[in-house]
This record gives C-alpha cells, sequence and structure tokens, in this order.
C-alpha cells in the first residue's frame, strides 16, 4: 500500500511542479509520476541534511512538500541542461 501512496502523491508533486516550471504542456501523467517521485528522493536526501523527515510512504503535507521541492529543482536541472537556462 505505501507504493501506490508514494506513486499518488509522486503524481502529484510532479504536476504541481510541472505547472509551476511551465513543463506541463510538454509532460504527461507518466512523466508526472516519475519527476514527482526521483523529485521525491532528491528533496528528501536535501531535507535530511536540515532534520526535515517528509516521506511519502504515508500521506503527510511535510512529504508532498518535499516531493513537490525535489521535483521542482529536477525540473529546473532539467530545464537548464535542455535550454542552458532555468526558466
Amino acid at each position: 500500500m505505501g507504493w501506490i501512496i508514494a506513486l499518488i502523491v509522486g503524481g502529484i508533486a510532479g504536476w504541481l511542479a510541472s505547472m509551476v516550471m511551465n513543463r506541463d504542456a510538454s509532460m504527461g501523467i507518466f512523466w508526472n509520476i516519475v519527476v514527482g517521485c526521483v523529485g521525491s528522493v532528491v528533496g528528501n536526501l536535501i531535507a535530511n541534511q536540515f532534520g526535515i523527515a517528509g516521506s511519502v510512504k504515508e500521506f503527510s503535507l511535510t512529504g508532498l512538500i518535499v516531493a513537490f521541492v525535489g521535483a521542482v529543482i529536477l525540473l529546473g536541472i532539467v530545464n537548464l541542461v535542455q535550454r542552458g537556462r532555468v526558466r
């Protein structure tokens, strides 16, 4: 059940991050989930350095925020690599 929640939270975080970074038109639901889940890992690595615990295995607002921030960072890096600038 934890994996299903992680996919749902990852999808929501990836979708919100793609809306913020103006990438929503070029991404489908699959890539939103991938970006959200990978962004969650990135966000958790960064959050753990600051002592913030945000897990997406069980739904929490902290976990969603950490996944969202990680997804925004990930999309910023992708924009930087693809276009040479962050939107």
